[in-house]
C-alpha cells in the first residue's frame, strides 16, 4: 500500500475483498463490535435502530423498489429538445449573471435532467442535454471570469 495513491489503495483493497466471500453473520458480528464503542442508550431496545432486525434493509428496499409496469414509459416532452439552442433558452443565461446564479442554474437544470434520475430508456437524451448544458455555463463562467480579469 506504501508507495501508492489512496484511490489506489482503495482499488486494492476493494479487489481483495471482492475475492472473498463475506458471510451475514461476519457482516452483523462487525456492526456489534463497531456499535461496542456506542453509548449505552443508542444501542437499547428503544433505539431506532435496535428495531431494524440485521438483513431487512434488503427486503425493506424490495418492498420499497417500484413495480414494473407493462405500459411502456413516455418520454417527457422537454427531454426530446436536445439543439444546442433550445437547452440555451432553458438556461436563459444573460450577461448579468455570477458564479452564484451560473452554479444555481447547473443544479437546477441538473435535477430535471441529470440521467442518474431517469429510466435507462431517457438517459440517451438526457445525457446530450447535460453535457450541453455544462458547456454552455463554463463557457459562461469563462467569459465571467475574463471580464472580471480585465478590469
Amino acid at each position: 500500500m506504501f508507495g501508492m495513491s489512496v484511490f489506489q489503495s482503495v482499488l486494492e483493497r476493494l479487489k481483495a475483498e471482492q475475492d472473498t466471500e463475506v458471510s451475514d453473520e461476519d457482516v452483523a458480528g462487525d456492526f456489534r463490535n463497531a456499535a461496542a464503542g456506542l453509548p449505552p442508550e443508542f444501542m437499547a431496545e428503544t433505539s431506532p435502530c435496535a428495531a431494524i432486525p440485521f438483513g431487512t434493509v434488503e427486503q425493506a428496499y424490495r418492498e420499497l423498489a417500484p413495480v414494473e409496469s407493462s405500459e411502456p414509459l413516455v418520454m417527457p416532452d422537454y427531454l426530446n429538445r436536445t439543439s444546442l439552442a433550445e437547452v440555451a433558452s432553458e438556461l436563459a443565461l444573460s450577461d448579468q449573471e455570477t458564479p452564484l446564479t451560473l452554479a444555481a442554474k447547473r443544479r437546477r437544470f441538473a435535477a430535471a435532467n441529470h440521467p442518474d434520475r431517469l429510466p435507462a430508456e431517457f438517459r440517451s437524451n438526457a445525457t446530450l442535454r447535460m453535457k450541453l448544458a455544462n458547456m454552455l455555463i463554463d463557457e459562461a463562467a469563462r467569459r465571467l471570469a475574463r471580464t472580471a480579469a480585465a478590469r
